[in-house]
């Protein structure tokens, strides 16, 4: 199956290609952006993710989108759904998440891109409901999930189980939505 391509007023969310991976490899190394996830990718760790995304909407037709913005910057980051690959009184479920390079924050381009991506969720996958989960202490991302509608469900907070017991960030927030 191709992968689907969504556009916004000012960016298109499309599959992902070759000229992607370094500037995916660079934001991954970002400490601004790592700073709520687990850490720097290694350059073959983010490699090896982008290929994860580019195949899952290669056979799909949907997944981690690639985002560029229209007529100007060719790759910021990723938006889109994913289906994640640990077990949590949540899961199976689908996801919608974003990463995005450091010098991208604070246009909108998040907001923008995920909302394109819960119409495409609800309406044209039919889903019942998206989740988004983060570290507690990730403010930007939880601004986000609040701005597209999505609700806290502070009994479906979690520690992530891909974290060690002791690291800083395993204590997550959980957020849902449900098809309207």
């Amino acid at each position: 199956m191709a992968g689907r391509t969504l556009e916004t007023a000012r960016l298109v969310l499309r599959p992902w290609v070759k000229e992607d991976y370094a500037p995916f490899a660079a934001l991954n190394c970002d400490p601004r952006v790592t700073a709520t996830l687990a850490g720097n990718l290694t350059r073959a760790e983010s490699d090896a993710l982008a290929d994860r995304n580019a195949a899952h909407i290669q056979e799909h037709g949907w997944g981690l989108w690639a985002v560029e913005v229209k007529g100007g910057t060719p790759f910021i980051g990723f938006t889109g759904l994913s289906r994640p690959r640990f077990e949590a009184p949540f899961t199976p479920c689908v996801e919608i998440g974003w990463r995005l390079a450091f010098a991208h924050w604070g246009h909108g381009y998040a907001t923008e891109a995920a909302k394109a991506v819960v119409a495409f969720a609800f309406e044209e996958l039919r889903l019942p409901e998206i989740v988004s989960f983060t570290t507690v202490s990730n403010i930007r991302s939880r601004a986000v999930m609040d701005r597209l509608g999505l609700t806290y469900d502070a009994d479906g907070d979690f520690d992530h189980p891909s974290l060690a017991a002791d690291h800083p960030l395993r204590p997550h927030v959980l957020y849902r939505m449900k098809a309207r």
